[in-house]
């Protein structure tokens, strides 16, 4: 399977990022806001959720990527508690609050209560895959 490569400019992009990120996980100490490049990245273990399961590989796989948000004026986070950076965080949905066009907030939520919100100037975000894959002990599952 090719590494994916996406980018998202406008809501309806970043609905099909929020697809492929769907149950990525993370440390909290691997986020990383730079304020003075207005860009936060956040490097995920994502589920290949676009990878089909066959005959002879009934478990899916998980690949190394990394979620750039440009274009970041501030971060907000509620539910997380940044002095625990070993805490895994997985990412359930990433949606787009535009307040004065283009601009608006980025929001992460992730399972168990905790979310995230970027102030951006427009929706510049990339996705990409940047190391191997491997097996995934399990699918997924939870009542979205």
């Amino acid at each position: 399977m090719q590494a994916l490569r996406l980018v998202a400019l406008d809501g309806e992009d970043l609905s099909i990022v929020s697809a492929h990120v769907q149950d990525a996980v993370t440390k909290v100490g691997e986020i990383k806001f730079d304020a003075a490049d207005k860009q936060l990245v956040l490097p995920v273990n994502r589920y290949a959720w676009e990878k089909k399961r066959g005959l002879f590989s009934r478990r899916g796989e998980r690949r190394r990527s990394v979620l750039h948000f440009k274009r970041v004026l501030g971060v907000r986070a509620s539910g997380i508690d940044q002095s625990k950076g070993d805490t895994v965080l997985s990412l359930l949905a990433i949606e787009f609050a535009p307040s004065d066009s283009p601009a608006g907030t980025i929001e992460l939520t992730f399972a168990g209560g905790g979310a995230m919100a970027l102030d951006v100037e427009v929706i510049e975000v990339q996705l990409a895959d940047v190391g191997g894959a491997w097996e995934a002990a399990a699918r997924p599952r939870h009542g979205v």
